[in-house]
């Protein structure tokens, strides 16, 4: 039972990634080909309100299923470590794009081109990844036999493209919704060429995955066939909502729709493949971690899920509604000009800066942590450590002495409170006023 409460959460994992990194995975992609600066400016600073959010899915995925379904994990990591390395470049390098266009007070063209270009080779490795693993890695009793370019197969280069359909159709959807003006049609007009493309794409991964995987689809079971059969009916109705939604009120439809889609799209292929986790025959309960793992990881990933999902909303909460730019004033390229001058609208208790006599200002000194404080934050870390490495061992030397719901709800309970009384006193020093940074 617990393995299979573990790949729920795998695919759990997973589909909120494609769900939510998907669309500004498609907004950087579509940055590439508008030509616009001033827009190009406005879905850079759309997307740095969520991606990261967005991003923890697929690193609550990988943990899941390393610890989870070790045998998946062991098997798949080898095949695909090429385009799987060459992601991990890209994730950063758009990050990197991303922050520091932020940050600018202009268009830069140089850090607009690396959002957009990280973003088609990130989204061109996933494909390659899901394609290879759909393809059947090459192996024997769970172990990977094949060569470095195992995954690269005409399959894989087919999932790769149509991923790239996906995700630009998601963010065509995801612009219609929170933009307005010459963005919000360009998005509006751009959304049914890329669902025909899509559909094009879909159909042929679809039939052509009955060539491409070899393991037999059992379909004359009913129950399969009768899932998979509603899971493509929901897709092809998420996606006739979206057709007509393009280009009409309200706006938030298509959006909607095509995040609709791509779950029931995920459904349907774990319809036809389950309880096969990696073709051709490496099956869930052969790739499952044992029963005392599985429970620390369902209990485990169970209360760091209802964080993560709070944090995502939040964001989305605070960030909703069209986004709308003001005038954004020159950064201070210097420390001394970022505190020459005290704004008269400022009230006196922000802690950014002191004024002195002759009404300069001073850069703002935080009085020192006693020894005492720092010595008992820097105990009470060692033991948490200490108490996360005994259990650790007890998990994985075969024993349970520690392994129990209220040890682990008295552990991330304990860390949780460490990060939020950092985060409190990062934010009393003001670390977090960053200049260039604030959203209008």
């Amino acid at each position: 039972m617990p393995e299979y409460l573990t790949y729920a959460l795998v695919l759990l994992s997973l589909g909120a990634y494609v769900v939510l990194d998907g669309y500004d995975l498609g907004v950087g992609m579509l940055s590439l080909v508008d030509r616009d600066a001033r827009r190009r400016r406005e879905y850079n600073e759309l997307i740095a309100t969520a991606w990261d959010a967005n991003e923890s899915w697929i690193i609550l995925a990988g943990v899941t299923l390393w610890a989870g379904l070790p045998g998946a994990y062991a098997t798949v990591l080898p095949g695909v470590y090429p385009p799987l390395i060459a992601m991990l470049f890209a994730v950063i390098l758009r990050g990197m794009g991303l922050e520091f266009q932020s940050a600018s007070a202009t268009y830069r063209r140089g850090w607009g081109l690396l959002f957009g270009g990280a973003s088609l080779a990130v989204t061109l490795c996933q494909g390659l990844v899901i394609g290879a693993v759909l393809s059947g890695l090459p192996q024997q009793d769970g172990h990977f036999t094949g060569d470095a370019l195992a995954w690269l197969t005409p399959y894989s280069v087919l999932c790769a493209l149509g991923l790239v359909c996906v995700y630009l159709l998601a963010g065509a959807a995801w612009l219609q919704d929170k933009t307005e003006g010459t963005a919000h049609a360009w998005a509006g007009r751009l959304g049914r060429p890329l669902l025909g493309a899509t559909v094009v794409a879909a159909l042929i991964l679809g039939f052509g995955l009955e060539v491409a995987d070899p393991q037999h689809f059992h379909f004359e079971q009913p129950l399969r066939a009768t899932l998979f059969g509603l899971a493509v009916a929901a897709a092809a109705a998420c996606s006739a909502v979206a057709w007509y939604g393009f280009g009409r009120r309200p706006d938030w439809r298509p959006f909607a729709a095509v995040l609709g889609a791509e779950a029931a799209g995920l459904l349907a292929l774990v319809a036809a493949t389950a309880p096969v986790v990696v073709p051709p025959s490496l099956t869930l309960h052969e790739a499952s971690s044992p029963h005392g793992s599985q429970v620390f990881l369902v209990v485990g990933v169970g209360l760091c899920m209802p964080f993560v999902l709070a944090y995502n909303i939040y964001a989305w909460w605070v960030f909703r509604g069209k986004f709308r730019e003001a005038g954004r004033p020159v950064p201070p390229t210097t420390a001394l000009a970022e505190t020459s001058a005290v704004p008269s609208d400022v009230p006196s208790d922000v802690p950014s800066a002191d004024v002195s006599a002759d009404g300069t200002a001073e850069p703002f000194a935080p009085r020192p942590e006693s020894r005492v404080v720092v010595l008992v934050r820097r105990t009470l870390l060692t033991l948490l450590g200490i108490l996360l490495a005994a259990v650790s061992q007890d998990i994985f030397g075969g024993e349970s002495t520690w392994v129990d719901p209220l040890g682990i709800a008295l552990l991330s309970g304990t860390a949780l409170v460490a990060w939020i009384l950092g985060d409190r006193r990062d934010g009393r020093l003001g670390e977090y006023d960053l200049p260039g940074g604030e959203r209008p």
